[in-house]
């Protein structure tokens, strides 16, 4: 969602987190995924090869070999494992620590930040979780505080949370760091599709969008019948995740199997998001991707994600569509690209695919 946009929706989902500490034994029908679409009905399998970790600090060095492995790591995978990106155990620690204070606050703190406007839109920043377009929509068991964190100037900072103390602080500096990642992986991005190297830091100028999702996962008495998040790919360029160390959940699609994408303490994970595939005309693949809940522990994660300004035309570079590789993908505006995919995310569909040829 960009900044400012308000959604008519049908009803307001309540609240995961009260719902379990209600003592709920069976998740509400509203949670409950299609048979067919269960986590444990489909096979879930372990990465038969690791996934590539990507030393940033090697890659902003210009070390060829890094860049093969972020290649590798694209071409595979559609995402990879960063470490070397400067951001200090101790640092990252303080950002847990205040997203987690944040949810274990009394449910009248956090709906001061409610993402809920007159009762029946729901706007693009705040505290609350999905947005409910159509009947008999499929919820995730999750609850989340978004928040537009670049451009500075269009923060709404009457839905920043006051409380815990540090909240604000941390995410701005974590903001700063984090830009810092993204920018080093479009310029490397870049070269892996021979433009210049400004050439995708350019094309997300001073007017793109950086929404920043901490996603908290409740436990379920039943995850087996839910989804923390359904399958999805981003509506971003990239998007830059930082999750729990503890918990694992995040599991990636490749070739109909599904994979759990394993956790290496401190580092990032990094994914294609629909843009970047087709402004790439498809040499880079937006991840398919989810996220299964557990019946012993909560879940938490952080996720950055880049778009373009608002009135952007989406669409493949000019260089990288030729006779040999023609034209994938048709031209939208970044706007009506965001709520096409929110509209196709309550569905179960991808918005990508409304943008093939």
């Amino acid at each position: 969602m960009s900044y400012g946009q308000q959604f008519k929706i049908r009803e307001v989902p309540p609240i995961v987190q009260e719902l379990v500490a209600g003592g709920v034994q069976e998740p509400p029908g509203q949670y409950v995924v299609p048979e067919q679409d269960r986590p444990a009905a489909a096979a879930v399998s372990e990465i038969p090869e690791p996934i590539p970790v990507v030393d940033l600090s090697r890659l902003s060095a210009n070390s060829a070999d890094e860049l093969a492995k972020l290649q590798s790591a694209l071409q595979n995978w559609d995402l990879f494992l960063a470490v070397g990106h400067g951001m200090e155990p101790g640092f990252l620690a303080e950002v847990t620590k205040a997203v987690r204070e944040f949810f274990k606050l009394p449910l009248e703190e956090k709906q001061k930040y409610s993402n809920i406007v007159d009762g029946e839109k729901m706007s693009s920043d705040g505290y609350g979780n999905d947005m409910v377009v159509v009947e008999h929509q499929v919820l995730d068991w999750n609850d989340r505080l978004s928040l537009l964190v670049e451009p500075e100037s269009e923060r709404a900072y009457a839905l920043w949370p006051t409380q815990p103390p540090s909240f604000r602080d941390i995410l701005c500096e974590y903001t700063v760091r984090c830009r810092l990642v993204a920018n080093l992986m479009l310029q490397n991005l870049a070269k892996l599709l021979n433009l210049q190297e400004e050439y995708l830091t350019t094309m997300l100028g001073e007017k793109s969008l950086t929404q920043a999702i901490i996603n908290y996962y409740p436990r379920c008495p039943k995850p087996d019948h839910v989804l923390g998040l359904k399958p999805h790919t981003d509506a971003s360029m990239i998007t830059v995740n930082f999750i729990d160390d503890d918990v694992s959940g995040l599991q990636l699609q490749k070739n109909d199997i599904w994979y759990n994408v394993p956790i290496v303490p401190n580092a990032l994970v990094v994914n294609i998001g629909d843009v970047m595939e087709v402004v790439s005309n498809g040499l880079f693949k937006s991840l398919v991707h989810r996220v299964v809940t557990n019946a012993e522990k909560e879940r938490l994660s952080l996720v950055m994600f880049y778009t373009l300004d608002p009135e952007a035309e989406i669409e493949p570079v000019p260089e990288l569509v030729d006779d040999k590789r023609p034209r994938r993908y048709g031209k939208m505006k970044s706007k009506d690209y965001l709520a096409k995919f929110f509209d196709t995310y309550a569905t179960g569909k991808l918005a990508i695919d409304s943008m093939k040829i």
